[in-house]
């Protein structure tokens, strides 16, 4: 009863949010993917998909769909990766900065999965330094983490600016030293933004400290102070604060890197999959 080409293009859709995103990530035209949605609710006689103010939802009966569709897809990965002789296998330490999270990795990381069921990949989630010296300890295979401008580490998969972003940028710029929240060190972004506002000699003071993204946010979205992100990453409810009333920053750099002595094979396989579909992410920035 169900057709795989239109279960692919439901799951795209979920985990972009979008119709546009899913049908640049599977290499189609938006009108192909939609017709295939239309087809597939025809068949199950329900209504899998809503749009919100920001993006495309699932239904109740999209949700329960969900799960089965992915067990559906997985089992094709398993089946065609047998049959074709090309089963990678092995185990992958991955290590990604904590601004992905939550971006497009989930996306990445289920379709690696579900591609190469025999491959134990193992995730671990920090700041950039932090990433590197776990890498450089042999700790981590492969990391997606950011670069200052100039740093020659890794593989490029995209560059994008930095922005001040704040609840209210009226209240938060309105006097006193500039409330900042910040990841605590090494951090590539509280670094880049303590040297601007140093050249500036704008004064600050530190009000939340946190090594998560989702703190960060909450904190950011109670109106405590100013946060600085990739503007891609920007976390809903957030006002960019422009560049006449807070120091321009410098852009970052995304980028791969793998450890030596790591499985080369595993290590590619992964790479291709996250620069085929991150850079779109920066390309949309």
């Amino acid at each position: 009863m169900l057709d795989l080409t239109q279960l692919r293009s439901f799951v795209a859709v979920e985990q972009m949010g979008s119709f546009t995103l899913a049908a640049e990530r599977l290499g189609l035209g938006q009108s192909t993917v939609s017709q295939h949605i239309q087809r597939l609710e025809s068949v199950v006689g329900r209504r899998l998909l809503a749009r919100d103010t920001h993006k495309v939802v699932l239904t109740t009966d999209g949700e329960a769909l969900l799960s089965h569709a992915r067990a559906m897809l997985a089992i094709e990965a398993q089946v065609q990766s047998q049959f074709k002789g090309q089963n990678l296998r092995g185990n992958l330490r991955l290590g990604v900065s904590e601004d992905f999270v939550t971006s497009q990795l989930p996306a990445v990381l289920e379709d690696f999965v579900r591609s190469h069921p025999s491959v134990d990949l193992e995730l671990t989630v920090a700041l950039s330094g932090t990433l590197y010296e776990m890498q450089d300890n042999g700790e981590i295979d492969l990391v997606l983490a950011k670069r200052r401008l100039g740093d020659a580490r890794g593989r490029l998969v995209y560059r994008e600016p930095l922005v001040w972003l704040a609840r209210d940028p009226d209240h938060v710029l309105s006097g006193g030293p500039l409330p900042l929240i910040a990841f605590p060190p090494p951090s590539v972004t509280r670094s880049i933004a303590l040297e601007a506002l140093g050249r500036s000699q704008i004064a600050w003071r530190i009000v939340c400290t946190c090594g998560s993204l989702s703190g960060l946010t909450a904190a950011a979205r109670a109106g405590m102070g100013v946060l600085v992100q990739p503007r891609s990453m920007a976390p809903s409810g957030l006002k960019e604060i422009g560049r006449d009333r807070l120091p321009i920053l410098e852009d970052v750099e995304f980028v791969l890197v793998p450890r030596k002595g790591a499985d080369q094979t595993l290590v590619s396989a992964l790479s291709e999959d996250i620069l085929g579909k991150v850079r779109r992410l920066g390309s949309s920035a």
